[in-house]
């Protein structure tokens, strides 16, 4: 019997788990997307190059290799890409295409959290620059926040706090919007977390939250702890709003992923998705509880069953660094404090002496995962890390 091919629709370094998976549970693994230095790739079977963030493409590629299945990468493109295969070959695993613009698509997905009682901050979405300006100097108090509808990791996200920062940051958003469009949505204060979890048949049986980090980019996470520090009945409310979406878009099982702000002990959803997050966020909910997590995703994307996957809490406290720099120059070399190196438990680690660092803002030199004897331990060191784990740049 032919081995059967599953293609995923990338090959970042975040991918490596699913890769892995997949070839756990018999695929030949076939690896795409336009950057061949790609860290998954290698860990893959084969390799062929395709735009992941164009659905044709991938749809040309998927029939060239005559695959069985297909796996999303760490990306929203991705995850529509993957949509829109699936239907055209009916493969399983996936949303419809309709459903996953909806969910993967910012505008798309605030329209539809108002319209269905969804927790969301006050959004509003736009094709044109004089209209977004126009609506933000009328219909929304400063603060706001405008962001390319459908890029990820902070990219494009700005605060507008000043009427003399409207024109230029809503250019910008629109400058690096693929689609070109953008939304606009008032600024929300609280504390930043994550929600993950799988759905079967409509209903969440297995969770996990964590407590988000950031560094010099406000607006891309850059550590996660856990368990996070939410109170049970907004878990319980998250929990309440996975399933509602899932039975009004009458969602696949799968991943189900939020990030949320919890303000005065509520959640205010920001994103949702039902692919992977990046940066090795799945190792971190394995490691933190026991479950293979990648295993759990990949299967639910193949098709297969989910039935003996049970809730598993947090066992001990953990927390996923990802490793960057303060400014632009040459990497010499990653220090580790000596005060923090006992609680290093695992890493992925590929920057290297002589490294140029372009833009701080969002360039990483690796992942590093920690674990903690109590919460308060946790919570302290994990506030610190930039300081403790340290690009040197020259």
């Amino acid at each position: 019997m032919a081995q059967k091919k599953l293609l995923v629709a990338g090959g970042g370094h975040a991918d490596i788990p699913l890769i892995q998976a997949a070839q756990s549970l018999g695929y030949f693994v076939i690896t795409s997307g336009n950057r061949a230095p790609d860290r998954g790739h290698p860990y893959a079977d084969q390799y062929c190059p395709a735009d992941f963030s164009d659905p044709q493409a991938m749809l040309e590629l998927a029939r060239t290799l005559n695959i069985d299945a297909i796996c999303s990468s760490c990306n929203d493109f991705s995850a529509i890409s993957c949509a829109y295969v699936a239907e055209q070959l009916n493969l399983p695993g996936h949303d419809d295409y309709e459903t996953s613009k909806i969910i993967h698509h910012k505008d798309a997905y605030r329209d539809f959290a108002h319209q269905h009682g969804i927790p969301a901050p006050k959004a509003q979405g736009f094709s044109d620059v004089d209209t977004a300006i126009s609506a933000i100097t009328t219909d929304f108090s400063l603060p706001v926040i405008v962001k390319p509808v459908d890029l990820t990791g902070g990219k494009g996200v700005m605060k507008i706090e000043h009427m003399s920062n409207i024109e230029n940051a809503v250019q910008e958003a629109f400058s690096i919007s693929k689609s070109k469009r953008v939304v606009v949505e008032e600024f929300i204060v609280g504390t930043n977390h994550g929600f993950t979890s799988i759905i079967r048949d409509g209903k969440v049986v297995f969770n996990f939250t964590d407590n988000e980090y950031y560094y010099l980019n406000k607006y891309m996470v850059s550590g996660a702890s856990s368990p996070g520090l939410i109170p049970d009945h907004a878990v319980e409310n998250l929990i309440k709003q996975t399933e509602n979406i899932s039975q009004i878009l009458n969602l696949v099982d799968g991943i189900f992923h939020i990030q949320f702000i919890l303000q005065n002990d509520q959640p205010v959803i920001i994103e949702i998705c039902r692919r992977a997050p990046g940066d090795l966020y799945i190792e971190f909910v394995k490691l933190a509880t026991g479950i293979d997590y990648p295993l759990w995703i990949t299967k639910a994307f193949v098709g297969g069953d989910l039935s003996d996957l049970k809730q598993n809490d947090s066992q001990k406290f953990f927390t996923r660094h990802c490793i960057m720099g303060d400014k632009k120059g040459t990497l010499r070399e990653l220090f580790f404090d000596p005060q923090i190196a006992d609680n290093v438990v695992d890493s992925f680690i590929w920057g290297k002496p002589g490294d140029l660092i372009e833009d701080p803002l969002i360039q990483k030199h690796g992942i590093v995962f920690l674990s903690f004897s109590s919460q308060d331990e946790m919570l302290a060191q994990s506030a610190q890390l930039q300081s403790l784990i340290v690009p040197v740049v020259e």
